[in-house]
């Protein structure tokens, strides 16, 4: 079974503390990605989505010039790079997420995303089946 660190996508595109929301949109539009982890000091601190730019960013009327700590995700699940590929599908399957940001001593060394798993042939079963449960829609909760 294949690491995490085998697997993951290295030298990851950061933005800081000092960074406001329309430069974290701005460096996405330019990488052509839809989240952006934030360090302080190399050291992860947090994760700005696309989606969080909309629901905490525009939806909740914040300039584009706020603080990158009004919009990113603090909570984060990450992973080591000497996981197995099976425990990065059940983290992301359990908590409903496409990347795993990768820590080794609180620092970002990668990042592992539904992408790196769709390139790769996977042959666990259980791996397939975590990832296609991130996929699927679940109906709204009838009131």
């Amino acid at each position: 079974m294949e690491k995490i660190r085998e697997i993951m996508t290295e030298d990851v595109e950061c933005c800081t503390l000092l960074d406001n929301v329309y430069e974290v949109a701005v460096k996405m539009k330019e990488l052509n990605v839809g989240a952006i982890p934030i360090v302080d000091n190399e050291r992860l601190v947090g994760m700005i989505t696309d989606r969080d730019i909309v629901i905490r960013g525009v939806a909740e009327k914040n300039p584009p010039s706020s603080k990158v700590e009004k919009v990113m995700s603090e909570e984060l699940i990450t992973i080591s790079p000497e996981a197995t590929s099976r425990d990065a599908a059940r983290l992301m399957a359990e908590h409903q997420i496409r990347r795993l940001p990768v820590v080794e001593n609180e620092k970002l060394i990668g990042i592992v995303s539904l992408g790196d798993f769709a390139i790769r042939k996977l042959t666990d079963d259980q791996a397939k089946e975590a990832l296609t449960e991130i996929s699927e829609q679940t109906a709204p909760p009838q009131h």
